[in-house]
């Protein structure tokens, strides 16, 4: 729903938010498109690209790699390491909380019908990312780098298994691995010469191609901000990016908000 404009307000204001509030509730709201889909998509994964890079730059850790996690745990296990298995594990414990949230609060939301389902899932990682970066220098000095990682995990899960849900399992914006395959995959599709005419051709996905290639250089490119941010000014380096993302999630919340007011109003009455 929308809200009604008031009568005080210029005509271009009243166009110009009514086209983001509806380019808001494309990206987060229930109702999915392909190309709210891939421009989610799009924000999603140069945030990922940029907290990753922070996280590793501060703690040495890239906190949306499980594979690598997973693999420093066997390593450390194998060497009797005991001691370093805990970021790493701390990480891998950490995602899997955040996408178990994630599962939580959409079919909670969903139950209830709500249009932000997917929306408060992003405004609250949002906040996360927002807090952290206010109180992470702080943490850093204390030395607590298994809290830093365990959020950092926690966030990189929330977002994985929110796009995951937003795209029906078609897209995960920290899993470059896939990406890359995927990639592969297509360029093998494309390269292949179908020489037979009597059997079904192999055709190329040039579409999701192009998907997956923005997405692994969006990727990089919030790396590499990321990282030059966090060497500029520290942890406050991931604060515009949380603006960015509560920025994507605002407009289904609120819609929700207005109708849980009216419905309370309504039974007042």
């Amino acid at each position: 729903m929308t809200s009604q404009p008031s009568p005080h307000e210029p005509s271009h204001f009243v166009r110009h938010r009514a086209l983001v509030g509806a380019y808001g509730r494309e990206l987060t709201g229930v109702t999915r498109s392909e190309l709210g889909n891939r421009h989610l998509a799009y924000v999603m994964t140069f945030v990922a690209g940029a907290i990753n890079a922070v996280g590793f730059v501060a703690v040495a850790i890239y906190t949306s790699h499980m594979t690598g996690m997973t693999a420093s745990v066997s390593d450390h296990v194998a060497a009797g390491k005991w001691a370093l298995i805990i970021p790493p594990g701390t990480a891998i414990v950490s995602f899997i909380a955040g996408a178990a949230s994630t599962a939580i609060m959409f079919n909670w939301m969903r139950r209830r019908d709500a249009a932000g389902r997917f929306a408060l899932v992003l405004v609250i990682e949002a906040l996360l990312i927002l807090l952290f970066g206010l109180l992470a220098n702080s943490l850093d000095r204390v030395g607590a780098e298994v809290l830093i990682i365990a959020v950092l995990g926690y966030v990189m899960g929330l977002q994985n298994a929110l796009i995951t849900k937003v795209s029906g399992a078609r897209i995960r914006t920290t899993h470059v691995t896939g990406m890359v395959t995927d990639i592969g995959i297509e360029i093998g599709k494309a390269l292949y010469r179908n020489r037979k005419a009597n059997v079904p051709p192999v055709h190329h996905d040039g579409a999701k191609l192009v998907l997956l290639s923005t997405m692994v250089l969006l990727f990089a490119g919030g790396g590499v901000a990321g990282a030059l941010g966090y060497s500029w000014i520290g942890y406050p380096a991931v604060i515009p990016f949380a603006l960015v993302l509560l920025a994507t999630g605002l407009m289904p919340v609120f819609d929700d908000v207005r109708t849980a007011r009216r419905l309370r109003r309504a039974r007042a009455r």
